[in-house]
């Protein structure tokens, strides 16, 4: 078990997601940070899909009932276990009583927390991710407080060494981001000198972001015809513009359907980056094709495969 000493600002337990369900109403949830909770995941011996704990901006502290093994990734939340100082983007045994304290993330906004074994609440619609907004997953569907008890699954971690993820392999946390994005699809819906707006400009990350999306000020972009569409299908990635102009990227635990135009979609990999964004970064869009798309993400998919088989090999530095 794990006991829940301080809960941070938001930390939820979180997987992939919740897929299959959209047609009903249910958002996806998961992890934002889907590279990140992978990337723990593999440094604590799981496979990606196991579930870990998200947190944002201001990190938990956990005490430990049982010896376990932990990996760290995503923003700097200077982790601490018994007072001493631990590296992100890496992955160690923890003793029983142990207590690991996170503080504020010094750049970057979520930290992933992965157990060898994965944390052990019911799947929930296949899942185990938490949709606080319908009280659905993770633990009774709501954010950790203090006193909750985590159940972790059964796992030997009695051959398991500290190691570092090879920094060649860690993830760049930038300020300033480039967003692959596929046009449309109402592209229709706005003028030509909106669509260049769209393109060539800087947005500003606004403190009006979570986990459903992520709200952006610049430049204005014009609608041809008004904001308004017939309410249709959402999807996390989808660039809504409504009529004050200004683009809103939806996130993981965005909503099924909506009816403001859609200008873009940001492909899946350049999500990951927008989820360690923070108020102040910037964000420019970069058009690309169903091509790239699909290359960029094979070419996560290889990353994550390379990841594995450093950390199988030995090779942690």
């Amino acid at each position: 078990m794990i006991s829940v000493l301080k809960p941070g600002v938001l930390t939820t337990i979180q997987d992939l997601g919740r897929s299959g369900f959209r047609a009903f109403g249910m958002p996806m949830a998961g992890a934002v940070d889907v590279r990140s909770h992978s990337i723990a995941n593999l440094l604590a011996g799981n496979s990606p899909d196991a579930a870990t704990l998200e947190m944002t901006l201001l990190g938990g502290t956990f005490r430990f009932d049982r010896a376990a093994y932990v990996a760290l990734a995503g923003a700097d939340m200077q982790p601490k276990l018994d007072g001493v100082p631990m590296a992100m983007w890496s992955a160690f045994p923890v003793d029983t009583g142990s207590v690991l304290a996170l503080g504020s993330a010094t750049d970057g906004c979520r930290t992933y927390l992965a157990v060898h074994g994965g944390i052990d609440v019911p799947a929930v619609l296949g899942s185990r991710s938490t949709y606080v907004r319908a009280a659905v997953g993770g633990l009774a569907g709501r954010a950790l407080a203090a006193g909750d008890s985590l159940p972790l699954r059964d796992s030997s971690t009695a051959r398991l060494r500290a190691r570092v993820l090879p920094s060649d392999l860690a993830p760049p946390r930038r300020r300033q981001l480039s967003l692959r994005a596929l046009i449309g699809p109402q592209d229709e819906r706005f003028t030509a000198e909106g669509m260049a707006t769209f393109l060539e400009s800087a947005y500003t990350v606004t403190n009006r972001n979570d986990r459903m999306g992520y709200a952006l000020e610049g430049p204005t972009i014009h609608h041809a015809d008004g904001p308004d569409i017939v309410s249709d299908g959402l999807l996390p990635g989808a660039v809504q513009v409504p009529g004050s102009g200004m683009p809103i990227v939806l996130m993981a635990d965005c909503q099924t359907t909506g009816g403001y135009a859609k200008i873009a979609a940001v492909i899946g990999p350049d999500l990951s980056e927008l989820a360690q964004a923070r108020r102040g970064d910037t964000v420019r869009f970069r058009r690309c094709t169903m091509e790239q798309a699909v290359g960029a993400r094979r070419a996560e998919r290889e990353q994550l495969r390379a990841i594995a088989n450093r950390l199988e090999s030995g090779a942690t530095r």
